[in-house]
């Protein structure tokens, strides 16, 4: 899945749905889709992604306490 960086507005390459799911995490595996060579995985932090339209990551995905 492809997210987007808020601070750049590079797309990054999520390699871990189950981290981005799950509320407990607050970073995920993930690396830049910059130019023809991957490079190493890292990891970003939930806060600091979003979906490419710009809409920010469901609260379930972010929030342990989402129900409360």
């Amino acid at each position: 899945m492809f997210l987007k960086e808020k601070s750049t507005g590079h797309l990054v390459e999520v390699l871990s749905l189950n981290d981005l799911f799950d509320p407990f995490r607050d970073k995920v595996a993930g690396r830049h889709n910059i130019g023809e060579e991957l490079p190493e995985p890292t990891s970003f932090p939930k806060s600091d992604l979003e979906f490419l339209s710009g809409e920010p990551l469901p609260r379930c995905w972010v929030d342990p306490h989402y129900r409360d």
